[in-house]
């Protein structure tokens, strides 16, 4: 039996309640999400202290509390467990910031696991800020780049999550790109 098509099975029993549901799907989308999260971190340093691993628990904990309202195949669901990887990774990040300007923070549920270097924060941080201005004029485009940039979809995966052809695709990947160069790039 395919187990891709077992995903759209258990996301709806999850949403019944089913918490037998929650053991069987982590399986079936672990391989995916976990080089989701690995796609996150293939730009830090050799040593960096946080595991794939580590945000991949997270994530999904998060994702299978909220009863995976919406989520009706793989593609979404890969689509938001990314973007809410994105939003631990920025929450540990402005947590990390606070603490360096002299704040007490806020605990940040991985601790010592996440320890990202300031500068690789400080970059997240403006990447969000520019990605969050995106939104604001083209919330579709901004929604792609969380996908192929953040998450790590291919151009087809992104086509399949959104909705859109391959060429709209791509094309929408190239303006967003492009925007956002000249936004996060040093004057």
């Amino acid at each position: 039996m395919d187990s891709t098509g077992d995903i759209p099975r258990l996301l709806g029993e999850i949403r019944q309640g089913n918490k037998a549901a929650v053991d069987e799907l982590l399986p079936l989308v672990y391989p995916e999400l976990h080089r989701i999260a690995a796609n996150y971190f293939r730009r830090e340093r050799r040593d960096h202290t946080l595991q794939p691993t580590a945000l991949v628990n997270e994530a999904y904990l998060k994702l299978v509390n909220q009863r995976l309202a919406g989520l009706d195949d793989k593609p979404q669901f890969l689509g938001v467990a990314a973007i809410l990887m994105r939003r631990i990774l920025l929450k540990h990040a402005r947590s990390r910031q606070a603490v360096k300007r002299g704040s007490a923070g806020q605990a940040v549920p991985l601790d010592d696991a996440m320890m990202v270097c300031e500068q690789r924060a400080e970059e997240l941080i403006a990447i969000d800020e520019a990605l969050s201005r995106l939104a604001e004029l083209d919330a579709e485009q901004a929604h792609l780049v969380e996908l192929r940039f953040f998450g790590g979809l291919s151009f087809e995966e992104a086509a399949e999550v959104t909705g859109l052809s391959l060429a709209t695709v791509k094309r929408r990947w190239a303006s967003a790109r492009a925007w956002l160069s000249t936004q996060v790039s040093p004057a």
